[in-house]
């Protein structure tokens, strides 16, 4: 089992999900990946912390009714999130939601960078982030789908410091890994002409399943539906769905522990 205690600066460190019913989601996500879900009190809002044997997966809140999607949310790890913020603006993002504290967890800001897409940032305190890592019902990958690929690239390496490789430099495939080369932590694909009409640039979430087929056909069976069925590509076998609520997200066959 992949666990880890600590995330590199500027990198994905947590997710959490955004539900305009939160009990559905709940459910859906708990019966899928086999999560344990721990309710907060109502000094952090009910918020819901994901757990698989022990180890923190992801997080699930309330949705600002008329104001935002049912989505997740991708955060990057960083030493100061006001800092971090006033970076972030300079460099060209717009604030969404304004340094605040969350108890002693941590603190967080939210942005959205200069392509549209809304990241978080996390400053920890107790709150340390996802523990569960390339597993079955862990995070596998986290991708941004970007419409000004070569901006939104420079503003996330100027602001959180980031090492890229190319991986594809063609008109038909364009994509940067980040982090470690040995051990990257997520990727940037360009996704002109690819992303629908209206649909601005965005993060995904890939959670690692055992058996990608079994595991959408398990999402139908929730109440989700499979947006695009498992393939299978030269860094594995992949699958694309959403929840109940049409939250997006991916499978990522791992092919290890319990099935989810």
């Amino acid at each position: 089992m992949t666990v880890i205690t600590s995330h590199r600066l500027g990198e994905p460190c947590w997710v959490d999900y955004a539900a305009s019913d939160l009990p559905r989601a709940q459910e859906f996500y708990s019966a899928l990946f086999g999560w344990n879900a721990d309710v907060s009190g109502e000094e952090y809002g009910g918020y819901v912390t994901f757990s698989r044997d022990g180890h923190l997966v992801a997080g699930l809140g309330a949705a600002m009714e008329g104001q935002q999607p049912n989505a997740w949310l991708t955060y990057l790890l960083v030493e100061d999130a006001a800092s971090a913020e006033r970076d972030a603006l300079a460099a060209g993002a717009q604030a969404l939601a304004p340094t605040m504290t969350v108890g002693d967890q941590g603190r967080l800001a939210v942005v959205a960078d200069p392509g549209g897409a809304v990241v978080g940032l996390w400053e920890p305190l107790q709150h340390r982030g996802s523990e569960l890592v390339a597993e079955v019902g862990g995070l596998a990958w986290h991708e941004l789908y970007a419409l000004d690929f070569r901006a939104q690239v420079d503003f996330y390496t100027r602001v959180f410091g980031w090492r890229t490789q190319v991986l594809g430099d063609t008109a038909d495939f364009r994509y940067s890994t980040f982090g470690d080369p040995d051990s990257p932590a997520g990727g940037v694909f360009d996704a002109r002409g690819m992303l629908p009409e209206g649909v601005p640039s965005h993060w995904v979430v890939y959670f690692g399943v055992q058996d990608a087929a079994a595991a959408s056909q398990r999402v139908v069976e929730l109440g989700g539906t499979v947006v695009r069925d498992p393939w299978d590509s030269e860094f594995g076998r992949f699958a694309q769905v959403t929840d109940p609520l049409g939250g997006l997200f991916f499978l990522h066959e791992v092919g290890s522990g319990s099935a989810a």
